[in-house]
């Protein structure tokens, strides 16, 4: 029998890496549609909603501002001297890169195809199907989203 048994995720919910990482994603993705509700005026409650659940790239970067939230309360809570620390920043560094360069490229080259296989397709009737375009981040973007992972985190440590 089990004598220390905790309920389900008891100390998830005080666990500051956790909310610090949560919360970020939440915040920016939340600052990621009411941008884009004042950038088009005529943006649909269905469009917000699924820019808040769904949409990739856009300001700020929610990517950036979890991993960056994860690596600074990590740090914070554990120190700088941690293989912890270390995983959690490495890993951000990947997600930043992802972010700046193969999804924003994969975008690109995607925008490029769509936009040529339209005029194939109007020019010699043949059909086109739409490539995903894949949204990644320009250099604002991260940097935002950088600091705004770093001062949840740094509020959800220090709180």
């Amino acid at each position: 029998m089990v004598t220390n048994a905790r309920p389900l995720g008891g100390d998830l919910f005080r666990n500051p890496v956790f909310l610090s990482a949560l919360f970020s994603l939440l915040v920016a993705q939340f600052l990621k549609s009411v941008i884009g509700i004042l950038r088009s005026r005529s943006t649909s409650f269905r469009e917000v909603l699924s820019t808040f659940l769904w949409k990739t790239g856009g300001m700020p970067s929610s990517h950036s501002a979890l991993a960056i939230s994860i690596a600074t309360s990590i740090a914070y809570i554990e120190g700088l001297d941690t293989s912890l620390f270390a995983l959690s920043l490495f890993f951000a560094l990947v997600v930043i890169r992802d972010a700046l360069g193969v999804r924003r490229a994969a975008g690109q080259q995607a925008r490029v195809l769509n936009l040529l296989g339209k005029e194939l397709s109007a020019r010699f009737d043949l059909p086109h199907h739409l490539v995903k375009e894949v949204h990644g981040h320009n250099p604002a973007e991260v940097l935002v989203g950088s600091v705004l992972g770093f001062f949840i985190a740094l509020a959800f440590c220090t709180l």
